[in-house]
């Protein structure tokens, strides 16, 4: 079924909505469920929340792209279990390694917290991503907001996993000086 018949049927309020969204893109979300939490059937649950999480947002919003909009639901819910069962300390898998891969261009993680709230490095991150070329920003995208492992990435942009490890460290190293020139302290 295609996305924008699924929309409409959410925007009737049918419940098919939610049995075609988790046909189509179940998958897809469990998949980024799985690599932030590393547990199936937390994964399965943080998916089954994705569903509700639709329900509640459509309407009023309208998605551009259904994939992206599930996904970033999915991805922001396993972040939260994570921050909540991690609270006191600090989790393992893709989450923690692609954060602690920032570390060194990136604040400190409570000063990211509150800067980001504020939009900041947020705003600076948009701008410096806008600037790069299509592949470079998709490895980014896929690193730090999909937390995909390196030799993942490689095989879907059909580069290599040296180039793939290449690309992310000169994109830390951009990234950092970006943050540097906004003055945004490190």
């Amino acid at each position: 079924m295609e996305d924008n018949r699924i929309i409409e049927l959410y925007y009737e309020r049918s419940e098919e909505a939610l049995t075609r969204s988790a046909e189509k893109y179940g998958g897809f979300c469990l998949s980024i469920a799985q690599r932030i939490l590393l547990n199936r059937q937390d994964s399965e649950e943080c998916v089954n929340d994705t569903w509700l999480g639709a329900w509640r947002a459509i309407p009023p919003a309208k998605p551009i792209s259904l994939s992206a909009f599930l996904g970033r639901i999915t991805r922001n819910l396993a972040v939260d279990r994570v921050r909540r069962s991690t609270a006191e300390k600090r989790g393992s898998g893709e989450y923690t390694v692609a954060l602690s891969e920032l570390d060194e261009c990136v604040p400190a993680r409570g000063t990211i917290e509150e800067r980001l709230e504020a939009g900041q490095i947020a705003a600076v991150i948009n701008r410096w991503l806008a600037g790069l070329d299509r592949e470079k920003a998709a490895v980014f995208i896929l690193r730090y907001y999909y937390l995909k492992p390196i030799a993942e990435i490689a095989e879907e942009l059909d580069i290599s996993g040296s180039k793939t490890a290449s690309v992310l460290h000169r994109l830390r190293v951009s990234l950092r000086k970006a943050l540097e020139k906004e003055e945004i302290s490190i």
